[in-house]
């Protein structure tokens, strides 16, 4: 029998994208199963963890300040600044793991290591989306807070909180994993970062000898891009697009690019 008549007996092969989107959707179950569990209660903690944070800083500084920075409303001053930061600091600490969370699935060679990647995004994604949304709803009509909302910019900041977590992770991810020693070095520089980042002040509040620097961390431009979406009357004119984008873009291009070519050898050590 020739070559060509046997080939027409062969099933048809799929397309690698489709191959590609079962991957990734396995590999989303299989970690919303081992993050939340398979009953209810890990999906409210998803939630519950903000609001407790939020109701934290909302009795602390209430009974400290009698205004927030922004806006007469504490409870919605404060989600507007850690909900972001939760966003990224988690979507990056899920993406800096996904290679050694996944390690057993990524020898088989259907499996790459960029289907891991995607697939702890778009579930970190997902659920921060639904959260957010959650809580800002829940804060504005149990306040009857009165304000106008700008979608885009809020969505614009939402955005670049997740893609900059994206950028951060996936170089941390190599470096995780090629040097352990920098996953502890990381834990302490990040220590100070919640103070950092703008979330129980304004960057106009700052000290002007102490902005030149704090500006350049990049979650200070995230937040402060946040709250002009909920507060109509902030102009937050230190907030650079340009230099956020710049900072996802280089880190996720060089996390990828060492990734591609060495993640076999990471795997394999």
């Amino acid at each position: 029998m020739s070559q060509s008549h046997s080939n027409a007996y062969l099933p048809p092969q799929k397309p690698r994208r489709f191959r590609a989107f079962r991957t990734i959707a396995a590999l989303v179950l299989r970690e919303m199963s081992t993050t939340y569990g398979r009953s209810a209660g890990g999906y409210i903690w998803a939630i519950i963890a903000p609001v407790a944070a939020i109701a934290l800083l909302t009795l602390v500084f209430s009974a400290a300040l009698r205004t927030p920075s922004l806006g007469t409303n504490f409870s919605l001053f404060y989600a507007t600044g850690i909900l972001p930061f939760s966003f990224y600091t988690q979507t990056s600490n899920k993406i800096a793991s996904a290679l050694r969370f996944s390690r057993p699935l990524l020898q088989y060679p259907g499996v790459r290591y960029i289907d891991a990647i995607i697939a702890r995004f778009l579930l970190n994604l997902l659920t921060h989306i639904i959260v957010f949304y959650l809580l800002i709803t829940l804060i504005i009509f149990a306040y009857d807070v009165q304000t106008i909302l700008d979608f885009p910019t809020i969505i614009l900041a939402f955005s670049l909180a997740g893609f900059l977590g994206l950028g951060i992770g996936c170089l941390n991810c190599y470096l995780f994993m090629r040097f352990p020693v920098w996953g502890t070095l990381w834990g302490i520089l990040n220590t100070p970062l919640l103070i950092m980042s703008c979330i129980f002040f304004i960057f106009e509040d700052v000290p002007n000898k102490f902005q030149d620097l704090l500006w350049f961390n990049p979650l200070g431009h995230v937040i402060g891009l946040m709250r002009s979406g909920f507060y109509p009357s902030y102009d937050a004119t230190y907030v650079s697009i340009p230099y956020l984008v710049l900072v996802t873009l280089i880190t996720m291009a060089l996390g990828l690019l060492l990734l591609n070519r060495f993640h076999r050898d990471l795997l394999n050590n």
